[in-house]
């Protein structure tokens, strides 16, 4: 084995298949996306199971697209899915296919089908079709054209490819078991007549293979081994195996597994096409939804992403996995290698009257405490500063450690920092404090041994950098937005799910940031520098905050807080 991981039911079907001589002892996986949306974090596990089990057996993984529907294909999905997968640091080299690739031979192991007398050219109508199938608890019924003959459904069949029908009038079916307690197994459809060009094959072809019967081949072909899907499939196994078995080709193993369901939060492609579609979200991309482009624009890692899988497991049984879980790991990644910055969100002055005005000292600020190889950066420090606005009451509770009049607290590499005063505007509200500070303190310690309760991060106001902070919360504001069929999941939909702060002020040093960067604004959350920042403006977008901040909101039974009153903060 080139790699090893942990066990799981998969693996151990696999380690039986490698000692009974099964395959050779070949282990050849496959990640199949059907080009017709986004990849989302539910698809993330599956991409990891696939193509991880591969490596950890030393056999290969294919990307194949599963294009057999060109009414809902497009080439934007096939390049996203494409950059997602090298984004998440997976390989597949030269094995990159399509089904589409194979419409010749699925098109011949039909007819070999029809020949041997297990398939037919149905011409009833889908809605007949549909009624024929039955209920759960009743049998389907014959269709009145299952018995034609060979010679015909060989002609009607060639009719369907050339034009003959309009789409809607024909269909092949595979002839199976109408009375089957698998409902996929009462003669499921093989074949539909799409009037749409494909993107690859343009008008070659009206007809296109069902998934269903386009996968098991498609899998055949390539050499797969382990066919590993999601537990919806389970019921069509028999299928897979049905249509493998009667066209006497080389026979891969389906196994299925739990698909990952994240709570707040949902993985229907279908609906996720209706947020984008409706306008509920800025995009595929944007950073409050679950595809893996979204969280990469939020600022969530490969890595991170990649050890929520492995921590998730490999299970039968179906549940939702906390939100906070994936959360954690961001966490964790970030905290190894974000650089620490300071930031001011919600700012208020503060004068620090006793010191020189024109004075700018250099101080020494440490970009990871978490790794020392990161060193070290000069942060200006002046006169007038900005903190944050909580960092201050005016009356403050037993509790409240932070600035207030009389008190001293700690400022971040700087000073001791004493309010003596405070500024309000004509409404009452407090635009200014005054203070002193200590010169014997610099870089955060007294000579007298004296402490302080708090230490607070801060800018230079000389210095300071406008930007702008984009804060996301969950989209979703039920733990299942989709557990109730007769409400529509965009009733759950959080109106405050991003707060947008202009101006927030940073400190001199991000500059320079580049698209894509993450920091660690401290004391508040982590950020990364979005992809609609310019030279004369950034964009920040918050990864996930410092703490679980929803798991603390749910215990105190109230909603999350607003990031400070501010005129500039807008929710969108």
């Amino acid at each position: 084995m080139a790699v090893e991981k942990s066990k799981n039911f998969i693996t151990d079907i696999i380690d039986a298949h490698n000692e009974s001589g099964r395959f050779d002892g070949r282990v050849h996986t496959r990640f199949p996306p059907e080009p017709n949306g986004y990849l989302h974090i539910g698809h993330a596990k599956s991409i990891c199971l696939n193509f991880g089990i591969a490596e950890q057996y030393g056999g290969l993984c294919n990307l194949r697209f599963d294009d057999t529907n060109p009414a809902k294909e497009e080439q934007e999905y096939i390049d996203a899915i494409i950059e997602d997968l090298r984004w998440l640091g997976f390989k597949w080299h030269d094995r990159v296919y399509f089904a589409s690739d194979y419409f010749d031979e699925l098109y011949e192991m039909a007819v070999e089908l029809i020949q041997i007398g297990r398939a037919y050219v149905d011409e009833l109508s889908p809605d007949q079709i549909r009624e024929y199938r039955g209920t759960l608890s009743q049998p389907g019924i014959d269709s009145p054209y299952r018995d034609r003959p060979v010679v015909e459904n060989l002609a009607l069949f060639e009719k369907m490819r050339d034009g003959g029908f309009n789409e809607g009038e024909a269909v092949l079916r595979a002839k199976i078991d109408m009375s089957s307690g698998n409902i996929n197994m009462r003669d499921p459809v093989m074949y539909r007549i799409l009037d749409a060009a494909h993107p690859r094959t343009g008008d070659k072809w009206r007809i296109y293979p069902m998934y269903d019967f386009a996968h098991g081949q498609s899998d055949s072909i390539e050499g797969i081994t382990h066919s590993i899907c999601t537990l919806e499939y389970e019921d069509h196994r028999p299928l897979y195996d049905w249509y493998l078995d009667n066209i006497e080709i080389f026979h891969p193993q389906q196994i299925e597994f739990a698909r990952l369901n994240l709570s707040h939060t949902i993985m229907s492609k279908r609906k996720l096409i209706r947020l984008v579609r409706e306008g509920c979200v800025r995009g595929w991309d944007d950073p409050r939804m679950p595809t893996i482009s979204g969280l990469r624009r939020r600022g969530y890692t490969p890595e991170a992403i990649r050890e929520f899988c492995e921590d998730v497991g490999v299970g039968k049984v179906k549940g939702v996995v906390a939100l906070h879980k994936l959360e954690y790991h961001i966490r964790q990644d970030l905290n190894r290698r974000a650089q620490r910055v300071m930031a001011v969100l919600n700012p208020l002055k503060v004068v620090i009257e006793n010191y020189p005005a024109d004075l700018v000292e250099e101080l020494e600020a440490i970009n990871n405490p978490e790794d020392e190889s990161a060193g070290t950066r000069p942060v200006p420090f002046s006169k007038v500063i900005y903190i944050e606005r909580d960092d201050f009451m005016e009356d403050p509770p037993r509790r409240f450690f932070r600035l207030a009049p009389g008190r001293e607290v700690r400022l971040r590499y700087a000073y001791f920092i004493t309010c003596t005063d405070v500024i309000k505007d004509e409404t009452g509200e407090v635009i200014e404090l005054r203070c002193r500070y200590d010169p014997a303190t610099r870089g955060g310690s007294a000579p007298d041994g004296r402490r302080v309760k708090a230490t607070l991060h801060w800018v230079s106001a000389r210095h300071a950098v406008e930007a702008e902070a984009r804060l996301y919360e969950n989209l979703f504001t039920v733990e299942r937005p989709e557990a109730d069929a007769e409400v529509d999941f965009t009733n759950f939909i959080n109106p405050n799910s991003l707060t947008v702060i202009d101006p927030i002020y940073v400190e001199p040093s991000l500059a320079g940031a580049q698209v894509g960067e993450r920091y660690q604004f401290e004391r508040l959350a982590y950020f990364v520098v979005d992809e609609d920042s310019t030279a004369e403006k950034l964009v920040f977008n918050r990864t996930v905050t410092l703490r679980d901040q929803w798991r603390k909101v749910r215990k105190q039974g109230r909603k999350p807080g607003k990031p400070g009153r501010r005129k500039t903060a807008r929710t969108v």
